[in-house]
């Protein structure tokens, strides 16, 4: 999948820290082995909520991985 959607100024991750309430989840975690952007190849499988955090911010576009970066840290390391 593409890691973001939109350009220029209007562009966004389509990695996210939170879903938004309300949103519906069609595929569970515990499903998804893989997730694949143009970043690179995150191998997801059993792995805990952190662990999962910081492989999907491997693979997010570099403009937003430090945003990402510091939203898991507050969600995961209190």
């Amino acid at each position: 999948m593409p890691s973001t959607v939109g350009e220029g100024e209007k562009r966004k991750s389509r990695i996210t820290p939170l879903l938004a309430e309300g949103t519906v989840v069609t595929v569970p975690r515990t499903i998804s082995d893989y997730v694949i952007t143009e970043y690179g190849i995150a191998h997801v499988k059993g792995m805990t909520q952190r662990q999962r955090a910081l492989a999907l911010i491997g693979i997010a576009h570099p403009d937003f991985r430090a945003g990402l970066k510091k939203e898991a840290e507050k969600l995961y390391w209190p």
